[in-house]
């Protein structure tokens, strides 16, 4: 490794190395039990710095990790005595309000996206956590509460540019490599480092409404099946959420847009069981974005399992509700409704798969003491494997550690073979493999 002086003379930005005083909080990431040690940190303050790092990190033959929002539950930005690629400087949003386009760095949190372009009462779709980083978010594809508006994150960026794995910079776009401005909306950070991306930005005021009510659970069953039902005629604004936890059943849904229109579902919603409280609260979309916030994120040990569901049956809904009989472990169950604009795009227009999912589950958990950690991990997936015969896939932002079966439930074998090309043009060594991996055809991979 080249001596700290002369890689910082080569940088803008900074060297982290193991000893300093920022080491332990720079490798630090959403989730605690994620616990290793990079052999240096670099701290990006421009596009260069990236192509240097990437340099550097082959030459010295160190895996690469990419750090944005380090909401990775793998926790694949921060590799053990490799190099850490910390995009977090480079977190500026310029919005171009009269184009309608928002130009956001690949450090770029999504709470800064949402505050620069609502300041012109225009958003794109980004997901439910404001803390969460653009980039991991919207190379998955990008689900959040305005999609069925607007279509996925992915669906919404015009341009990436990308630092490939020989270092050089790039713009990928419909005109410019199209190969892989297709295999980046949804194929993950496979094929380079993206230092900014260029967004369609979308008139959506700047009002949201949302509603909770809770049913007990002697009626969860039923309360489920008619939220389902109501689900399929619902408005695009409407995106239909659902919860167990607590003893009761958590129904309704998310409005982005007028909150008068939005409360018109609202009797629908109590009119599903008798509820035991409800909570309908009007806001802005940026206080909808942080609701979901989470001040100790970084205290948490955490572990998840998803699913997606073309429908909803009333077996699946039996299957789920078997989470309240697993005591204190019990992780956190959650739904949430696609369609609408998601399945205006066709399946084969961009790398993400399952458009023609109905809602998209989830079930996570979280706690402190790593002494829990088996038993933990354990009930999630012993649970989440009871509802395998009802998935259809799963959401690749949402996979974990499960290695190259993970990836075949995330893509079609149709859009792996394409996927496996584009990572033969642009990364035929697997240099970026610290992510959901798609191998080039070259190393023995997911086919």
């Amino acid at each position: 490794m080249m001596a700290r002086a002369q890689l910082r003379e080569s940088l803008t930005g900074d060297v982290v190395l193991p000893g300093d005083s920022a080491y332990d909080t720079t490798r630090e990431v959403w989730n605690a039990a994620v616990d290793r040690h990079p052999q240096v940190i670099v701290r990006c303050a421009g596009v260069g710095d990236v192509a240097v790092a990437v340099r550097l990190a082959r030459e010295e033959g160190l895996e690469i990790g990419v750090r944005s929002g380090g909401h990775s539950v793998a926790g694949h930005a921060v590799p053990d005595g490799g190099l850490m690629v910390d995009l977090t400087p480079m977190g500026r949003v310029r919005v171009d309000a009269a184009r309608k386009r928002a130009f956001v760095q690949g450090g770029a949190l999504l709470g800064a996206l949402d505050v620069a372009s609502q300041q012109h009462g225009l958003a794109t779709t980004a997901g439910n956590v404001s803390h969460t980083g653009v980039g991991g978010l919207t190379l998955g594809g990008g689900m959040g509460w305005l999609a069925r508006q607007c279509g996925l994150a992915c669906d919404n960026v015009v341009s990436f540019e990308v630092v490939t794995a020989e270092g050089a910079v790039l713009r990928a776009s419909a005109t410019e490599h199209p190969d892989l401005y297709w295999a980046l909306r949804g194929g993950g950070g496979n094929f380079g480092i993206v230092t900014e991306f260029e967004l369609r930005l979308h008139d959506t005021g700047t009002q949201a409404l949302s509603v909770e009510v809770d049913f007990p659970l002697h009626q969860a069953a039923a309360a489920l099946r008619g939220w389902r039902d109501l689900s399929t005629t619902a408005p695009r604004a409407a995106t239909f959420t659902a919860g167990v936890g607590g003893g009761v059943v958590t129904l309704g849904y998310v409005w982005v847009g007028d909150p008068r229109t939005g409360r018109e579902l609202v009797p629908s919603i109590r009119a599903l069981g008798r509820p035991r409280a409800e909570r309908v609260v009007e806001s802005t979309y940026v206080e909808l974005q942080t609701r979901d916030d989470v001040v100790d994120g970084h205290e948490q040990r955490r572990y998840s399992k998803g699913h997606y569901f073309r429908e909803l049956s009333d077996e699946a809904i039996e299957v789920m509700l078997e989470v309240s009989t697993l005591g204190p472990l019990a992780p956190g169950v959650g739904l949430q409704a696609h369609g609408g604009a998601i399945d205006d795009m066709a399946e084969d227009e961009t790398a993400f798969s399952h458009r023609g999912t109905a809602f998209e589950f989830g079930a996570s958990t979280s706690w402190t003491d790593p002494d829990e950690d088996a038993d933990r991990v354990a009930t999630a997936r012993g649970y989440a494997a009871t509802l395998d015969p009802f998935s259809s896939g799963v959401y690749v932002n949402n996979l974990g550690d499960e290695g190259a079966r993970g990836v075949r439930r995330a893509y079609s074998p149709a859009k792996l073979g394409r996927l496996t090309a584009v990572k033969d043009t642009y990364d035929p060594e697997n240099v970026f493999h610290l992510n959901q991996n798609i191998p080039p055809s070259s190393t023995p991979g997911v086919a």
